[in-house]
């Protein structure tokens, strides 16, 4: 018996992460209340706050759901030695973030919400502190890598690998920004893995 309600628990908590999802999306996550996810998922407010203690710890548990693209963290495969040159590595990992958001619709709807769905002020200020110091991490990792390029002599000679791995990061986290706009697939969707191999074929010394 013990184990039933431990099953249905967990039922119910899967439940309201889903609907906070559903809402966040439509409603932004300003605007959503615990009332708002506790209608979507047609349980009392009650029910909600035996599971979460507030709006931000059901966020936080959404977002736990997957492992994001550019907010959680970068795959260290990235930087372990093989085959692969460092540019293909680099390359091979951002084409591969894009196909994770085509191909899962749960990351791409979780992406949404934290990129254009959701304000970080207040409580959700610490949200935005944790996306910032991931960032620096994954601009340290491409540093490296695009290091290890250089060593290869992969890279011009005028090339910096900080300005390289800067510069990479915040040409990904746009073309991210306008891959979740894109809705309608015409603009950026369709040709995104054409642009990331063009930014990366740039850096590669002829």
């Amino acid at each position: 018996m013990a184990r039933k309600t431990k099953e249905n628990a967990e039922l119910t908590r899967q439940k309201l992460i889903e609907a906070a999802r559903q809402v966040f999306l439509v409603r932004g996550v300003s605007r959503t209340t615990m009332e708002h996810i506790a209608l979507q998922a047609g349980v009392t407010r009650g029910t909600i706050y035996w599971h979460f203690n507030n709006k931000l710890d059901l966020f936080q548990a959404m977002r736990e759901q997957v492992l994001l693209p550019l907010i959680d963290r970068m795959d260290d495969t990235l930087l372990v030695e093989g085959s692969e040159d460092p540019l293909t590595c680099i390359e091979n990992f951002l084409c591969g973030t894009i196909q994770v958001l085509s191909d899962s619709v749960e990351t791409r709807e979780i992406y949404e919400i934290m990129m254009i769905k959701c304000e970080y002020v207040d409580e959700f200020a610490t949200v935005l502190q944790q996306i910032l110091s991931n960032c620096s991490g994954i601009f340290q990792k491409l540093r490296l890598v695009y290091e290890r390029a250089s060593v290869q002599n992969q890279l011009h000679p005028s090339h910096d690998s900080s300005q390289l791995a800067v510069d990479t990061h915040l040409f990904f986290i746009g073309l991210l920004h306008m891959w979740v706009k894109d809705t309608r697939g015409d603009l950026f969707r369709h040709q995104a893995i054409e642009l990331v191999k063009a930014h990366m074929g740039l850096r590669r010394r002829t």
